[in-house]
């Protein structure tokens, strides 16, 4: 795993840094805590077979993907008086997402519900949203065609914004 870690951690880097593109300073974890939360998830996973380096990204956006609302849903809690303080996961890790939190827990509801409908579906937001993974990237990922990628992807955003009324 170490030897695994070394070789992809750059790549994670990549999927962590566009997954916080855009987020105030402050406002949720730092790349590098966040990689380090997704690669713990993933080396949980001691049953897993990597197929390829597709398969492995598309298990690490969901990773990070847990990550974020787990986080999120602290947050969440904390705001309405939990009294936990969050904790932080490493020295320069600011383990709060305070202003985008609630959005991060809609997302997920959402996104659960249309994995109740279309599994596919979820999984390309995943690998898309999550995952900062090319079209081609989530295609080789789920094993489908680009083309299925881009139509799927077409609708699962129009029906996320319209779930979320966005």
């Amino acid at each position: 795993m170490e030897d695994l870690f070394t070789l992809v951690y750059a790549e994670l880097r990549r999927i962590a840094e566009r997954q916080l593109r855009g987020e105030r300073f402050g406002h949720t974890l730092c790349t590098t805590a966040l990689v380090h939360e997704a690669w713990f998830e993933l080396s949980r996973l001691n049953r897993i077979q990597w197929q390829s380096r597709a398969h492995f990204l598309a298990l690490a956006s969901q990773a990070m993907r847990r990550v974020l609302i787990d986080y999120a849903v602290a947050r969440k809690t904390q705001k309405r008086g939990g009294g936990k303080p969050l904790q932080s996961i490493d020295d320069d890790a600011l383990a709060v997402v305070q202003e985008h939190a609630e959005e991060f827990v809609l997302l997920d509801e959402a996104l659960q519900r249309l994995a109740a409908i279309n599994e596919r579906h979820a999984r390309i937001v995943e690998c898309r949203f999550y995952g900062g993974m090319s079209v081609d990237e989530t295609a080789e990922a789920l094993e489908i065609s680009p083309a299925t990628v881009k139509r799927d992807w077409t609708l699962a955003r129009a029906w996320l914004n319209k779930e979320l009324g966005t």
